[in-house]
């Protein structure tokens, strides 16, 4: 019996297994002739700050996590936050969540999670005597993985197709997913008892990663105090939804990149791969994600074009996760960031008109 195709219903929001029957959706991979038509410049600005605030109200003090999480939502992109326990990885991926409204769904990462458990199952449904598709918590706007390293890498795997063509295919079927659509995963790099790194490919799919940081005494103690009466979560509200996110979307498409810049965002990602300190360097994928984050930078800045401080800004999280050193250069205490922040220093900085490639 073959699975039916035309699933119905709609996702639900913050659920942790499979959800309920799911329609078809577009896809939002729309071409620059269907995708909307974008907002003013000045609106995107107004926008993005009014969910900065929104964040900001959980993770006091973290300014530029909270930057580079909205640089990723705006790239179309996916975050990944790795940093030690208790230190606001879940509460800013809530905190995101609760800013927009929009579906979201979340996800525990466990040993025993299976793929279906992610994706979604085709069910036998004995009244129709044919096989319909349950979508899993992956159907939502915005997917929270939290600690992603805990589950198997046949599940982590489940989540490639997904995050690179926005669709689900489950017993030769493929589902689109609902637009826009950000995976915010968050790990332990610390406690590697009972995880299984990302490989390269899963790594590579994310366009930022970011690390939260313990806070500075001043933060923490406004934090303790707010934790006190009551829980900053509960108190948000959204400033935005996911229409309003698709024509932002639309809008950071069109911001405008020189010959000259996107010369240098390929000049810093072929760097990387003739360094001696790497097994492998950043791949062409993370090429369009630099360009992808420069231009959502430059539209947190309220411009309609990119300048080099916008991929220089961007650049560290982009590239350093994507980066494999060699063993001596472990050995040696570098790191993937050190070694980008280098290549920036070195490569020269595009100055001139732009000219054609």
């Amino acid at each position: 019996m073959t699975p039916e195709t035309n699933p119905s219903g709609s996702a639900t929001s913050t659920a942790s297994g499979s959800g309920t029957t799911h329609a078809s959706r577009t896809d939002h991979l729309t071409t620059p002739e269907d995708a909307p038509a974008g907002l003013p410049i000045e609106r995107v600005h107004d926008t993005l700050r009014k969910i900065a605030e929104n964040v900001e109200n959980v993770l006091v003090g973290k300014q530029e996590v909270v930057r580079l999480t909205l640089v990723t939502l705006l790239a179309e992109g996916h975050l990944l936050v790795e940093d030690v326990p208790g230190v606001g990885k879940t509460s800013l991926a809530k905190a995101l969540a609760r800013s927009v409204d929009c579906t979201t769904n979340r996800i525990q990462f466990t040993p025993d999670l299976l793929p279906g458990d992610v994706t979604g199952v085709s069910v036998y449904n004995r009244r129709s005597e044919a096989f319909e598709f349950r979508g899993g918590p992956v159907f939502a706007n915005i997917v929270v993985g939290d600690e992603i390293n805990r589950a198997s890498p046949k599940t982590q795997s489940a989540l490639l197709e997904c995050m690179e063509e926005n669709q689900v295919t489950v017993d030769g079927h493929s589902y689109p997913l609902d637009s826009p659509f950000m995976v915010i995963a968050t790990q332990n790099p610390i406690e590697l008892e009972g995880t299984y790194a990302l490989p390269e490919a899963q790594r590579d799919r994310f366009t930022c990663r970011v690390s939260i940081g313990y806070p500075d005494k001043q933060a923490e103690l406004a934090m303790v105090d707010e934790h006190a009466s009551t829980e900053p979560l509960d108190g948000l509200s959204p400033v935005t939804d996911a229409s309003e996110v698709t024509e932002l979307l639309a809008t950071v498409r069109r911001i405008h990149v020189t010959t000259e810049l996107r010369r240098y965002a390929i000049e810093l990602v072929t760097a990387t791969r003739e360094l001696a300190e790497l097994r492998l360097g950043a791949s062409p994928r993370a090429t369009l994600q630099l360009l992808r984050a420069a231009r959502a930078q430059a539209a947190l800045n309220g411009r309609d074009f990119v300048t080099p401080d916008d991929i220089q800004a961007v650049a560290v999280p982009v590239l350093a996760h994507r980066l494999v050193l060699t063993g001596e250069a472990r050995a040696s205490r570098q790191n993937g960031s050190d070694l980008v922040r280098q290549l920036l220093g070195r490569i020269p900085v595009p100055r001139g008109t732009d000219t054609a490639l």
